[in-house]
C-alpha cells in the first residue's frame, strides 16, 4: 500500500471520529462539507486534549478565567453602554465568515479581541474589559454577543477543535426559555454565571423570551498534552484563525479570509439558489468538489 493511500485511510478514520463524537449527529449529507478537511487536525486536538472530552466543562477547572466572573458587573456596565449605543450589531457587509449565517436570525456582536488582533474601538469603549482579557493569555478571542427576543441559532458545530467556548451571562432573561443546547444537553444563561462547552459538538440556541440576552463570549485555548501540538495549535491560531478577523467600525482591519469571503460569497449566493431549485444537483456538485480535493491531496 502506497504512503498516500495510508494517509487517506488516516484521514477517513479521523473524519469518522469527528462525525461519530457525541450523541447528536448530522446526517451524512450535512456532515460532508468542507470543514471535513480539518478532521485530522480536530482528531489530534480531541485525542490529546488535557480537558475532558465532553460537551460541557466545569469553568472552575480553568482558574485563570475566574477574574471574568469576579468582575461580571463591571463587564456588564461596558457591554450595556455599547448595547444602548447600537454598537453590538451585525456585520455591515460580507466580512465576517465565521458568523455570517447567524446575522440572518438577529444575532449581533462587538469584538473585543480576535486571535492576537486587538480592536481600537474596543480599547476606546470598553477599556476595563479589555484590560481584564489581556491578563488571561489562554483567551484567544472575545466579544460581546447578543441574542434578541425570538432569535434562534440553528444546529451547527464549529470547524476547528483548538479552542473551547466560554460564556459569561451579563444581561440575560434568567429563564429556561433562553438556552443553549450542546449535544442534547440544555443550559440556560444566568446573570453573573459562566458556562464552558466544547463547540465542536453539535449545538444550537434560542431566545424564546421577550428579553434580550447579552453575554461575554470567549474562545479559550484548548489545553493539550505534548509541546509540539500546543505549538501547532498556536501557529494555526496566529496564521489561520487570525485571518478571519472582522471589524466593529469602518477603518478597522479585516483579515484576509474575510476579504476573500466578500468575493466568494457571490458564488455562495448562486450555490444557494441552485440548492433551492435543484437540491440533488447542488449536493452532487458539492460532493464531487470535495472528492476532487481529496483526490488531489491523496492520489
Amino acid at each position: 500500500m502506497e504512503f498516500r493511500h495510508v494517509l487517506f485511510l488516516v484521514f477517513l478514520a479521523a473524519a469518522l471520529h469527528v462525525h461519530l463524537r457525541g450523541k447528536v449527529r448530522f446526517s451524512l449529507k450535512r456532515a460532508l462539507d468542507f470543514t471535513v478537511l480539518l478532521a485530522p487536525l480536530n482528531s489530534l486536538m480531541v485525542l490529546f486534549s488535557r480537558a475532558p472530552t465532553q460537551p460541557y466543562l466545569d469553568p472552575r477547572s480553568f482558574p485563570d478565567l475566574s477574574p471574568l466572573a469576579a468582575n461580571w458587573q463591571l463587564i456588564r456596565e461596558e457591554a450595556l453602554r455599547l448595547n444602548d449605543d447600537g454598537a453590538i450589531r451585525a456585520a455591515a457587509g460580507y466580512n465576517d465568515v465565521g458568523f455570517n449565517s447567524f446575522f440572518r436570525t438577529g444575532w449581533k456582536r462587538f469584538y473585543l479581541s480576535w486571535y492576537g488582533k486587538e480592536m481600537p474601538s474596543a480599547l476606546a469603549h470598553c477599556p476595563q474589559t479589555v484590560a481584564l482579557l489581556r491578563q488571561i493569555p489562554s483567551i484567544k478571542a472575545a466579544m460581546f454577543a447578543s441574542l434578541p427576543p425570538g432569535a434562534k441559532l440553528v444546529r451547527h458545530r464549529d470547524p476547528y477543535a483548538g479552542s473551547l467556548r466560554y460564556h459569561l451571562g451579563l444581561a440575560t432573561p434568567n429563564d429556561p426559555a433562553c438556552y443553549i443546547e450542546v449535544d442534547g444537553q440544555r443550559y440556560h444563561w444566568r446573570d453573573g454565571e459562566a458556562v464552558m462547552f466544547d463547540e465542536t459538538y453539535i449545538h444550537h440556541a434560542e431566545n424564546a423570551t421577550q428579553q434580550q440576552r447579552v453575554i461575554l463570549f470567549c474562545d479559550v485555548e484548548r489545553p493539550l498534552h505534548f509541546a509540539p501540538l500546543r505549538w501547532f495549535n498556536r501557529f494555526f491560531a496566529k496564521h489561520v484563525m487570525a485571518a478571519a478577523s472582522s471589524q466593529n467600525v469602518e477603518g478597522e482591519q479585516v483579515g484576509g479570509l474575510n476579504r476573500l469571503f466578500a468575493g466568494v460569497y457571490r458564488l455562495r449566493l448562486k450555490a444557494k439558489a441552485l440548492k433551492a431549485s435543484h437540491r440533488g444537483v447542488y449536493y452532487a456538485g458539492k460532493w464531487l468538489l470535495i472528492a476532487a480535493l481529496l483526490w488531489l491531496l491523496f492520489w
